[in-house]
């Protein structure tokens, strides 16, 4: 039995432990912080919007709460310069502290942060570059965009077949740009074609024309093109103001030269020209066309594959958080994206547990004017095609 002085002691004790925990302040709901590092401004400028739009719009449909934590996008502009990304990666890793780095408009930033990745154990979600050898810089990348070899050795193998026997080369001087001209090289020429040109052009700012003026003095069947995201557009305009289509030059290529980003405005010029890429507005699945509405009402333009990159991105973060039941240390999401498959607006896509790079079909299509508008028309598709630069190792 407790004398009334010692009740009353105790009485007072546990007032003041409960006025105590009624005090303590409430935790606040945890935050998975995404740093999205993308051009916003420069030659590649529509790639970052593009990936900007599709992020936002997959946080606008599936909410910004997964497995009890609140989603976070850091938007940060690297105007297309590594030494930028590579800065802009360090400052969100060390000082906001993001639980992922995304975004990366191409090979060369890319490759700047994947050091960083590494060292900080923090996962980098590419949702754009193309270069094959990315996701070997750091076993912390993943890729959800494309490799150069997926489409440029399937439009290689389409040339071959459509008696396609000469071509010249254009592609831009740097890591895609070479592996595109790579892969296509290889397969075109092991089944009988040939080479009649080679140029490279610089990757900033451009001017096609001189080096269009070498292609039609070539005489070539057709000319394979790669230029990235964002320049297509004047390329076209170029390849038209030569002359090169009324020549009867025909362009081939992967799909980055007539992304629906800027293929409505290309004018008929275009028409005709075949590539091999992961992704066209017009793809005819239901789930795509719901995508290109939903994109279309909020933005007021038609999505590009760099739009599918950064929507499937989110959609691989998202899957991966719930996976590990919202734990979102850089192993443990590694180890929940490999191996995922889903559908995308493009179609089935995995990602290879051993690479951690995308596997998706590669669909052949022609430029052709629907409803009075330009678009990329499929009409032969390469099923669950694996990067060949690493089937090959």
């Amino acid at each position: 039995m407790f004398t009334n002085k010692r009740k009353l002691r105790w009485l007072a004790l546990g007032a003041v432990a409960t006025g105590a925990l009624a005090s303590a302040p409430v935790p606040a709901q945890e935050v998975v912080k995404i740093g999205l590092i993308v051009p916003m401004t420069g030659g590649q400028a529509s790639t970052g919007k593009q990936i900007d739009n599709a992020v936002k719009l997959y946080m606008q449909q599936h909410g910004d709460t997964v497995a009890g934590k609140k989603i976070e996008v850091i938007l940060k502009d690297d105007a297309t310069l590594p030494d930028n990304t590579k800065r802009l990666a360090q400052e969100l890793i060390v000082n906001e502290k993001v639980n992922i780095i995304a975004g990366f408009g191409i090979t060369p930033s890319a490759f700047a942060a994947a050091p960083l990745a590494t060292q900080a154990k923090v996962p980098e979600v590419v949702m754009a570059a193309g270069t094959s050898s990315i996701t070997e810089k750091s076993p912390y990348v993943v890729r959800t965009s494309f490799t150069l070899g997926q489409s440029s050795t399937i439009i290689a193998d389409w040339a071959v077949k459509n008696g396609i026997k000469k071509v010249a080369t254009l592609t831009s001087d740097y890591a895609p740009g070479n592996d595109a001209l790579k892969f296509f090289k290889e397969h075109f020429t092991a089944g009988g074609g040939q080479i009649v040109e080679e140029v490279k052009t610089p990757l900033a700012n451009p001017d096609f024309a001189p080096f269009l003026q070498r292609m039609k003095d070539a005489k070539p069947d057709a000319m394979f093109v790669f230029v990235p995201a964002g320049q297509g557009g004047n390329f076209m305009k170029q390849y038209a103001e030569r002359g090169l289509d009324k020549a009867g030059i025909k362009v081939i290529g992967p799909g980055d030269v007539t992304d629906d980003d800027l293929l409505k405005d290309m004018g008929d010029a275009a028409i005709g020209t075949v590539t091999a890429h992961i992704y066209s507005a017009a793809h005819p699945s239901e789930k795509n066309k719901e995508f290109v509405a939903a994109y279309k009402k909020a933005f007021h333009q038609r999505p590009g594959f760099m739009a599918v990159g950064g929507y499937d991105g989110m959609h691989l973060i998202y899957a991966a958080l719930q996976k590990t039941g919202g734990k979102a240390d850089g192993d443990s999401l590694i180890a929940a994206m490999k191996g995922m498959a889903w559908e995308s607006p493009r179609g089935p896509i995995s990602i290879d547990p051993e690479t951690r790079d995308i596997i998706q079909n590669v669909y052949i299509r022609k430029v052709e004017k629907v409803d009075g508008e330009l678009y990329n028309v499929e009409f032969e598709t390469f099923k669950n095609v694996k990067d060949p630069g690493k089937t090959k190792k």
